[in-house]
């Protein structure tokens, strides 16, 4: 261990023990800008819950395909069902697709007020063979 050994004093550590030095003084209060973090976080994710909720259209409407044939080269034929509430019209976008997933033909349909579920045969002509038939969207009207 050094020591300093001009002083006389024996062996003593260098920089000296903890008792030589004064205390330290009390830190001020930190709180406050780990509240303004925490608001400003808060404020984010808050707006992003928003956007999120956004995204997601319009959750009361909603459709489910039941089966589809694109067999026909001018034409593809959709059975879906729509789930809306019972006192709405919605309107729904049916969409075919070639084997890119480009769209070759589309429609929209609209879904009368009255009943709740709804299922639907539809038939959407096409510009060239479709490989694939689904229900785009569906909104309330």
């Amino acid at each position: 261990m050094p020591t300093d050994e001009a002083g006389g004093q024996g062996t003593r550590p260098v920089l000296g023990t903890p008792d030589d030095f004064a205390p330290r003084p009390a830190r001020p209060a930190r709180l406050v800008p780990y509240i303004v973090i925490a608001l400003i976080v808060a404020v984010i994710a808050g707006g992003w819950g928003y956007v999120m909720l956004r995204a997601n259209g319009n959750p009361s409407v909603s459709a489910d395909v039941i089966t589809f044939d694109a067999s026909a080269a001018d034409s593809a034929v959709i059975t879906f069902t729509v789930h809306k509430p019972a006192d709405r019209a919605a309107m729904c976008r049916i969409q075919a697709l070639d084997t890119k997933h480009l769209e070759v033909g589309s429609r929209e349909v609209d879904i009368p007020k009255g009943r709740s579920d709804l299922e639907f045969t539809e038939r959407v002509r096409t510009s060239s063979q479709a490989t694939a038939v689904h229900v785009d969207y569906c909104d309330l009207v």
